[in-house]
Order: C-alpha cells, then structure tokens, then sequence
C-alpha cells in the first residue's frame, strides 16, 4: 500500500527527531536518557557511521550504543560494540572508551576484534599518562593493558605497537623514581635517594635514566659512607656508559674522597709507658 505524501514527510521528521534526540544525548547526556524510538539495524549503523565520518564522535557513539540496544543478537551489534568504543575513544572520553571494550570482552572474549578491543583499552590509558611530578597509578595501568595485550596476541600488528609503548612507559616510570630519588637526596636523606635510584637500576636499566640513576648511587652511597659500593656504581657506568658526563662526574667524586690510609690509634694523654721504654727527661 502506498503512503500518502503528508504522512510520509510526517514519518521523516519523526526519524530525523529521534536521530537528533541521541545525538543529543551523545554529546552531553546520559545514555539511559536517550529515548527508545525502535530503528532497523540498517538506519542505525549507516547514521552512526555517517557520524564517525564527520567527526561527531559523541554522536556516534550514542547511535553505535543503540544499535547494541535495540538490535543485541544481530551480527551488527557486536561490531557497533568495538566502533562505539572506539568512537569514545576519539571524543577522549576515555574511561567510557575503557568501559565499552571491556563489556565487548566479556560478551565476545574469543571475537576477531578482541585483540583491538584490548589494543583500545590500553590506548585509552596510555593517553592519559600525564608528566612525572604527578601521580602514576596511570601509567601503570597503561603498562598492565599493553603487557596483557602483547601476551594474548603476541603476533598482532596491535602488539608490535603495544611493545614501543611499553618502552616508553618504562621510561617514563623510570623518570618518576629519579624525581622521587633527586627530591630526597636534595633533602639529604640518603638511604632514601638511594633505594629509588637502585630501582631504576633493577627494574628500568635499558631505559635513559641508568647512567644518572648509576651516578647518583655514587653520590649517596659516598654520602653513607659506603665507598665500596660507590665505587662498584662508578666502575659498571664506566664500563655500559664511559663516554658520557655521568661517568666523569662519577670519577670526579670518587677522586674527592680519597681513601686514608689507616693511622694507628693515639695514647690518651697520661696513659702509661709501654714495659721497657725509657722515660723522656723533662
């Protein structure tokens, strides 16, 4: 049956209405608020889509989302699940991106988009890794995530990526232990100093901050006292690293506090005569 003109056009804006109600609620509301106004698979993918090309990403992302909503057991939601987080992704709203991939995880654990799924997840937090004079509780998540991505599908084009981050995130941790480790020993709280630069040896040695973190244990460690370990600092930087400043300050330091030889304890004053030597006549 045909539809008269009227109708039709009344129907069109009604579409219309309810696509610009979730994009709407995409770009500031809650997704629970977005009304339900039932769609086909088809419309819903193609305006989501027609969004991500434009670069409303919230947008999107709230069509993608009702796409999952309204058609749940269609070969469609679970791929709008992946391009709804990775739309969240693109807005940098990164822990909705976080929560997105995860519940796709654990719907479809054994998908083919899995490993991207994961790929997003430690994205997201690699993204907001912030300066090495604030807290890191995020970069090490961002470390877990691409760790656990590069384990799962170790020969992915995602890993292979996850693995160059992985060598930034450990220097950048790195560079949090020589902060913590410079403030202390500015503060002259050696043993303290001295522990988190030991942990840039430990943990981070193929990153930027060894030969500094190897000089400053000769500064501490002299500091203590303990000339022995300094100089065993100063002698595996001049080995790894013997052209660079780092080592000739170390070399420099070890040369200002030389070793004496030792002196034999002194009598105290009135002490008596060893047996058998003369006194001295006054």
């Amino acid at each position: 049956m045909r539809m008269s003109v009227p109708r039709a056009v009344a129907l069109s804006t009604l579409v219309l209405t309810a696509l610009a109600t979730s994009a709407c609620a995409g770009r500031g509301g809650n997704k629970a608020d977005t009304p339900y106004v039932a769609r086909d698979v088809n419309t819903l993918y193609a305006a989501a889509k027609e969004r991500l090309d434009r670069g409303l990403y919230k947008e999107a992302a709230a069509l993608f989302d009702e796409v999952e909503r309204q058609h749940p057991y269609s070969i469609w939601a679970r791929r709008a699940q992946v391009m709804g987080a990775f739309s969240y992704y693109l807005a940098q709203d990164y822990t909705q991106a976080i929560q997105s991939s995860q519940r796709f995880l654990s719907v479809h654990p054994g998908n083919r988009d899995a490993p991207y799924a994961y790929y997003l997840i430690a994205l997201s937090y690699y993204e907001q890794i912030s300066d090495v004079t604030r807290d890191q509780k995020i970069t090490q998540q961002a470390m877990d995530a691409l760790g656990e991505l590069s384990r799962r599908y170790p020969n992915t084009r995602y890993a292979a990526d996850a693995r160059l981050k992985m060598d930034l995130v450990r220097d950048h941790l790195a560079g949090k232990e020589m902060e913590i480790g410079r403030f202390y020993e500015r503060r002259g709280q050696w043993l303290a100093a001295s522990m988190r630069f030991r942990t840039v040896i430990d943990q981070y040695q193929t990153t930027t901050h060894t030969p500094e973190a190897l000089m400053r244990l000769v500064e501490t460690y002299l500091a203590l006292g303990v000339r022995e370990e300094a100089k065993k600092s100063a002698a595996v930087l001049g080995a790894n690293y013997p052209g660079t400043d780092w080592y000739k300050r170390a070399y420099d330091l070890i040369g200002e506090y030389p070793v004496l030889p030792p002196q034999p304890p002194k009598a105290p004053v009135g002490a008596l005569k060893p047996v058998g030597e003369k006194p001295v006549k006054s």
